[in-house]
């Protein structure tokens, strides 16, 4: 991880990977955690997110439930097994905002449950205390 402090509020830099098959929203999201000074990689489908993190071993994952193919808990789940992931902190972020939706979030493996639209501040502090 690098110790560089991000452009806000002093929080370390981050390996941040974005998981969101809406190519706009991960574009918007990303060009924003960067410009706080974070290292994003963005990919669209589960399958590409857990082919990538043993190459690019992410500090946190944030990752969109409604994925083409595999479901974000279903990556969340398989995130958890492998070594570059079991103790990156997973965020969801999902248009899913029921008690049952937080609660099979965090079954499945989930730190942080947070419902579409977040704010950035609301990432940030997450990180911040990461």
């Amino acid at each position: 991880m690098t110790t560089s402090a991000g452009a806000h509020g002093g929080t370390e830099s981050r390996r941040i990977l974005l998981v969101d098959d809406s190519a706009d929203a991960a574009l918007a999201m990303s060009m924003l955690l960067e410009a706080l000074g974070h290292e994003v990689r963005t990919e669209h489908d589960g399958a590409r997110a857990l082919a990538s993190i043993d190459e690019f071993r992410p500090d946190v994952v944030v990752l969109d439930i409604g994925l083409p193919g595999m479901s974000g808990f279903d990556v969340a789940r398989e995130m958890r097994k492998r070594d570059a992931t079991r103790h990156a902190l997973l965020l969801a972020l999902t248009g899913y905002g029921s008690a049952a939706d937080r609660q099979t979030a965090l079954d499945a493996g989930f730190d942080h449950h947070l419902t579409k639209p977040v704010s950035i501040d609301e990432i940030e502090a997450l990180l911040a205390r990461a």
